[in-house]
């Protein structure tokens, strides 16, 4: 069971702690103490309401990047194309890949999308393969 301190129902209903107190105090927020302190169960928190309580999302963080890699002739470009995408192919992941090369100015830019973890390693495998 899912149980709220005073601070959270307040800063959730955007209402001052004193507030929340006195609704528990009044028997309009139905509470449990603990020590000296209340906790508001998230059944009781939609009963007063009136709505259910919407879970908070799980945080997610990606990122968005572009490598641009000059001087790289087509052998290489395919060489590192192939194996970012296998490095992929190992598993589940929340990752994109994307390769352009513009051979008129041996260019390839790399757009990588999604979990950091991941596009670190990416970025590590870059690293590794284009060293002189």
């Amino acid at each position: 069971m899912e149980q709220y301190t005073v601070e959270q129902v307040a800063l959730r209903l955007g209402l001052h702690v004193k507030t929340v107190r006195a609704y528990v105090r009044d028997g309009r927020l139905k509470a449990s103490r603990i020590g000296r302190q209340y906790r508001i169960a998230r059944r009781d928190l939609e009963a007063f309401t009136g709505q259910p309580e919407t879970p908070t999302p799980e945080r997610q963080v990606e990122a968005s990047s572009i490598v641009q890699i000059d001087g790289i002739d087509r052998a290489a470009m395919d060489r590192l194309a192939t194996m970012l995408m296998a490095s992929l192919a190992s598993g589940r992941h929340g990752v994109r890949v994307e390769t352009v090369y513009d051979p008129d100015r041996a260019r390839l830019k790399i757009v990588i999308l999604g979990d950091l973890e991941t596009g670190a390693r990416l970025f590590r495998i870059i690293d590794a393969l284009t060293k002189d």
